[in-house]
């Protein structure tokens, strides 16, 4: 055989290699073409049916469907991670929910299926939410009912089945779960109600809302809401016990939501005295005492906890009460206390210091029971993250701060930063403002990994469509190479009223 014909069938047989690689990945020449472009790496129509047909096919018994089915799990799993390899953003994770219905044989597969076909390669699955756990009932050791406690699913942990069918598929599963907000269940408990926030009226956050059939501007309800003083050692114990139980599942991260304190309904969305916030629960009073630098100062710090302000016939009697600290200071100060150092300066009266000592506070507790949350995750080699609105650190006017409380500009940058960005104005700018401004407040080497609400290829609730959102960041902010999508339920309204109501 001549040099000429060995060359020729080398080159053929490249050239079939070839063809057949573009068969398994459709998206090879649009991501070598486009290789610092947004795109979608979507799997086409064509291997998306077959892939459904074999699903449906393995629910029979098929075993020779089973094989085929697993094969294209994997080769699909290879191209959307060639896919995102090439292109920005790198992952694209979307938020999702599982409910009862999709208990039934093959709706794990299904969804996890939908998932990848968009192009996703992470979920952000719910794990703990509204006072509820995705653990199995028959084995759940954590202080909230199970998600799930139909009749025969006891035993059932769709947690660790998203998880191990999500790797199948190439897709990274990580567990979201709220952090101060425990639910309303929790809240019922007789010998939890010790560790319930308390504000100064002596108000839990259930019973500080008259109508609890209210919702706020972001649609959420207070129904199941039941926030705790996340300075008390059982609220941090349950939590540590629930964490634990997740990470016994091996997800691939972990997301912290509600790292915060409610947001009030019209004028108590801002605090801007000491009694709006959530610091009166036992041990939340007791850190902030603790806080004092002299007993004088501790003295009026209890007495602006419990009058409100002070006066200065409270100054003359508590410095006349304890002479020999005359020279003492009263409280630490912004050389001693990075968090207070956070926090704008409102005057120099001993009331102004107070008021930003106890906003300080607020916020410490927060960001404490953020740190004791991370630990044992990270020392998992795992990432956490933190889920927050851009908007809920802000100051108000001359002395008011948005009630939540939320000092994500504190947070540590060795966790992600996951800003919940849901401006709404028709248009994508405030979208795109909301993430500047987390990534302009940022330590340097801060992963910033923008949340964002919508649906492919159109407006939902006056937003833009999320390739609108994404292009729109990308282009003003090209650092960003990845987003996550709220949620899989807006995607598919019909499929998520099937999957809310069925016959099991």
């Amino acid at each position: 055989m001549s040099n000429l014909m060995i060359q020729q069938r080398r080159f053929s047989g490249l050239l079939l290699n070839f063809l057949i690689t573009l068969s398994l990945n459709p998206f090879l020449l649009v991501s070598v073409a486009h290789s610092q472009t947004l795109a979608y790496c979507k799997l086409s129509p064509q291997a998306i049916t077959q892939k459904e047909s074999l699903r449906q096919a393995v629910l029979t018994g098929n075993s020779e469907a089973l094989k085929n089915y697993n094969t294209i799990l994997t080769q699909h799993a290879q191209q959307v991670n060639q896919c995102r390899q090439q292109i920005n953003p790198k992952n694209q994770a979307i938020w999702l929910r599982l409910y009862p219905c999709d208990t039934r044989p093959g709706e794990i597969d299904r969804i996890l299926d939908n998932i990848i076909n968009r192009g996703y390669n992470k979920i952000y699955l719910e794990v703990f939410y509204d006072g509820q756990v995705l653990l199995p009932a028959g084995k759940n050791p954590t202080a909230w009912p199970a998600a799930m406690r139909s009749h025969g699913t006891e035993n059932q942990d769709l947690l660790a089945e998203t998880i191990q069918k999500g790797r199948q598929r190439g897709l990274k599963v990580y567990a979201w779960m709220f952090m101060l907000n425990y639910g309303y269940t929790y809240t019922l408990k007789p010998d939890r109600t010790s560790v319930l926030a308390i504000n100064g009226k002596g108000e839990t956050t259930t019973t500080a809302v008259v109508d609890q059939t209210k919702i706020d501007e972001y649609g959420e309800s207070f129904v199941n809401q039941g926030f705790v003083d996340p300075y008390h050692p059982i609220a941090r114990q349950d939590y540590l016990t629930l964490l634990n139980a997740i990470l016994q599942r091996h997800p691939n991260g972990i997301l912290f939501d509600y790292v915060r304190y409610p947001k009030g309904l019209g004028a108590d969305s801002v605090a801007a005295k000491v009694k709006d916030l959530w610091i009166y629960g036992e041990y939340s009073q007791q850190a902030f005492l603790n806080r004092a630098s002299s007993q004088k100062g501790r003295d009026l710090m209890q007495r602006f906890l419990q009058q409100g302000f002070i006066t200065e016939i409270d100054v003359k009697t508590v410095n006349e009460k304890h002479p020999d600290e005359k020279d003492k200071p009263y409280w630490p100060d912004e050389k001693q206390w990075k968090t207070l150092a956070s926090i704008p300066k409102m005057g120099e009266t001993l009331q102004l210091q107070l008021w930003r000592l106890s906003v300080a506070h607020a916020r410490q507790g927060v960001l404490d029971f953020l740190t004791i949350a991370t630990q044992p995750v990270q020392s998992q080699g795992i990432p956490a993250g933190a889920v927050f609105f851009p908007e809920a650190n802000r100051k108000i006017g001359g002395m008011g701060f948005d009630s939540r409380m939320q000092p994500w500009d504190q947070f540590s940058p060795s966790i992600e930063w996951h800003p919940m960005s849901y401006a709404v104005c028709g248009q994508v700018n405030c979208i795109t403002a909301q993430v500047q401004q987390v990534v302009t407040q940022a330590p340097p080497g801060t992963q910033v990994i923008p949340a964002l609400a919508g649906d492919w290829g159109k407006s939902i609730k006056n937003r833009p469509s999320l390739q609108q959102q994404m292009a729109d960041i990308y282009a003003t902010i090209p650092q960003i190479n990845a987003f996550s999508h709220y949620g899989y339920d807006w995607q598919d309204s019909e499929e998520t009223r099937q999957r809310k109501f069925c016959n099991r």
